[in-house]
């Protein structure tokens, strides 16, 4: 069994999205990331359950939050900034390690960003939460296991 750590995880972006070959760059100004995914519910109870309810998952939803020290100066960050600005699809990859490195896998998908909220505490260094939620386009969001050379 292998164990990964969340500092070896890996967050990716690629201004252009995720069609048939981002060029993907590291976001390394990113602290505590959350990858979500969720589904929805459909009742299929019937009364052959014996007196249990039925769940069936329907539609996929995800997001991924995190958070980043707010450095203007660090392409990551504008990249982000803008696509929240100019209501713009930034393609994303939360990975579990590196983007080209084999048996890694994660979410990647065309997002928008929904939230740029900026937390400003008294001893610490300004920063921003980030919300990313896949968006509509022409490529849908995917889980990518990275294949072996």
């Amino acid at each position: 069994m292998s164990v990964k750590l969340g500092l070896d995880a890996k967050l990716y972006f690629c201004a252009a999205g995720i069609g048939d070959t981002p060029t993907w760059t590291e976001l390394t100004n990113v602290k505590n990331v959350t990858l979500n995914l969720q589904k929805g519910e459909a009742d299929v109870t019937t009364r052959a359950n014996n007196g249990w309810k039925a769940t069936a998952g329907t539609l996929k939803e995800g997001s991924i939050e995190f958070e980043m020290v707010w450095d203007t100066q660090d392409a990551g960050f504008t990249a982000i900034k803008d696509a929240y600005f100019n209501n713009t699809s930034i393609g994303m990859a939360a990975m579990d390690g590196g983007i080209t490195t084999a048996g890694s896998q994660g979410l990647w998908a065309d997002c928008m960003i929904t939230d740029f909220s900026r937390d400003e505490p008294l001893e610490e260094a300004l920063s921003v939460k980030v919300t990313a939620k896949p968006t509509y386009s022409v490529n849908p969001p995917q889980w990518k296991t990275v294949a072996a050379a």
